[in-house]
């Protein structure tokens, strides 16, 4: 992970939801009020889809200029379209369909019955992030991440390839040993090309990961382990999942609301 790296200890996941919600909605509007538009990268998993319906319910919601605000994926199932495993149907219910956003800005990853094959899927996410970037990848404001238990992030999972991959790049995923097996990832240097990252987890059953993470276990171990925003990352955790935290790490009350990065804090 970056250096400049924050654990928030929240009591519960829906304080943990409404906290990383806030500070959403607070730091797009300050930078779509310093750029003209603003990339996301969304994430599923039971905590990242009540994060996106806590910035559906926040009172400041509709105030963000989501016309130039554009959302990807980190990662998606690669089951047909309309499967409820799909993380873009889940984001869609809880946020998007609540925004006046455009649809061309909602950058969906294929499903497996859109005529594609995996690899081409991939390579068509490539080219639609190449497309919006002028020809390189285009900067993530904020990217959030969901960590698994056995410390994965997006599509990639210890002991398989897509950790260690070396390039910026959208992959297919074959040997996913969650099922569905095959996906599609965005990789860890894309990921760490954002600005942000924000990893948002709760459960008990994270702490080990997480804990190993924050401690440098090596990243094909333990995939969160090599996350890490060019800027800063913040870690959004419940109590339940705050056990193997260093105490150095957490970040106390006042850092939180007033003197961490108060740039991104400020209305």
């Amino acid at each position: 992970m970056s250096i400049d790296r924050r654990v928030i200890v929240l009591p519960d996941k829906h304080a943990l939801a409404a906290e990383a919600a806030d500070r959403f909605v607070a730091t797009t509007t300050r930078l779509l009020r310093e750029r003209p538009a603003v990339h996301v990268v969304l994430t599923g998993g039971s905590v990242g889809i009540a994060v996106l319906a806590a910035i559906a319910a926040h009172d400041q919601c509709t105030a963000i200029d989501w016309a130039r605000v554009h959302l990807w994926w980190g990662d998606e199932r690669w089951v047909p379209s309309g499967d409820p495993e799909r993380n873009e149907g889940q984001a869609r219910a809880a946020l998007l369909d609540h925004l006046a956003i455009p649809a061309e800005n909602i950058h969906t990853m294929p499903a497996s019955d859109s005529g594609m094959t995996l690899d081409e899927a991939a390579a068509h996410y490539r080219d639609e992030l190449l497309r919006a970037g002028g020809g390189a990848f285009p900067v993530f404001a904020i990217t959030f991440l969901g960590v698994g238990p056995d410390g994965h992030i997006a599509s990639l999972f210890p002991e398989r390839p897509g950790p260690t991959i070396a390039e910026p790049d959208v992959i297919a995923v074959r040997d996913s040993p969650k099922p569905p097996p095959e996906r599609l990832s965005l990789t860890l240097p894309l990921l760490n090309s954002s600005e942000r990252v924000w990893l948002v987890l709760a459960g008990a059953d994270k702490a080990a990961a997480l804990g190993l993470a924050l401690a440098g276990a090596a990243t094909a171990d333990v995939p969160v382990a090599g996350v890490g925003g060019r800027e800063r990352t913040v870690v959004f955790i419940d109590e339940a999942a705050s056990a193997e935290v260093p105490e150095s790490l957490i970040a106390p009350t006042e850092y939180w609301t007033g003197a961490m990065d108060q740039p991104d804090w400020q209305p």
